[in-house]
């Protein structure tokens, strides 16, 4: 299944995608939250789906997308996970995973705007492959690892590079700045998905190829990831992990590029769709 959520921010509905094709599951009555993942509600949606599917509404095109996961208690995120992005930092390959959260109070739709943050000079971008629990995760092994997971979806992980290098040495600071995590735009649960460790990752800034990548070149794969990061915190359903970018970011240029009023960023992933943000400034 394909899990979107629509309408004007803080009114969100439910929905699915199916062939295309989008559809309101408001009826089902209940958000993608992590009470709905941790009561099974992958399967309770399903068997609505499949029991209303001749009376599903359809949504208007031109609907806004949110977020497909309501909620989260926290974004995870896995720095320097790919080789090449690790090379252009000029950073030594990482020996563990480099984990660091990113606030949920940044999470926007898909399509919304990236807002420059205020005294920003530094904003880049990153596509990620996130990765939706669906079941409370703690010290788990990397074998059970997958059972955990409900999903995945696609992730810009924006990022200010001065306040995240230069302004008191803690990554959090250039991660979490309002509309710095575009997520969607949907949730593709694992089923459709038939190897994670072979999709194409691309981005595009202004329409020029920035970077082209493959999640075959992970340094820690999924499984791994999500193991990893239960001895640390316990992952509740409707967490997000976000797994790392390839090479391609602003600051990996020479001269370094960095994102502007004006300027459109887009991604994706095999898989799972495509996303578009435009870049405002701060007001």
């Amino acid at each position: 299944m394909k899990l979107i959520r629509y309408g004007q921010p803080g009114n969100e509905k439910t929905g699915v995608e199916i062939n295309g094709t989008k559809f309101d599951t408001s009826g089902f009555g209940q958000d993608y939250d992590e009470h709905f993942f941790a009561t099974d509600g992958l399967i309770r949606l399903k068997e609505f789906i499949n029991t209303n599917k001749s009376s599903l509404t359809g949504i208007a095109a031109n609907e806004r997308l949110a977020c497909p996961v309501a909620r989260p208690s926290k974004i995870v995120c896995v720095g320097l996970n790919y080789k090449d992005h690790a090379a252009e930092m000029q950073i030594p390959l990482p020996h563990e995973p480099v984990v660091f959260l990113k606030s949920t109070s940044a999470i926007t739709g898909p399509f919304d705007d990236i807002i420059i943050p205020k005294d920003s000079v530094k904003t880049d971008w990153e596509v990620e492959l996130a990765i939706v629990i669906g079941k409370k995760a703690s010290y788990i092994s990397a074998e059970d690892a997958m059972e955990h997971i409900a999903g995945y979806c696609l992730h810009n992980d924006v990022s200010e590079r001065e306040f995240q290098l230069e302004r008191g040495g803690t990554w959090d600071k250039g991660k979490g700045c309002d509309t710095f995590a575009p997520l969607g735009p949907y949730m593709v649960t694992t089923d459709e998905i038939s190897d994670i460790h072979g999709l194409r990752i691309w981005l595009k800034l202004n329409g020029q190829l920035m970077q082209d990548g493959n999640t075959a070149n992970l340094i820690f794969n999924v499984p791994y990831m999500v193991s990893y990061i239960s001895r640390f915190m316990t992952l509740l359903p409707g967490d997000v992990i976000s797994t790392g970018t390839p090479a391609g970011v602003g600051m990996g240029y020479n001269p370094p590029v960095y994102l502007k009023p004006g300027d459109t960023v887009t991604l994706g992933i095999d898989g799972l769709g495509e996303s578009c943000q435009r870049v405002v400034a701060f007001e």
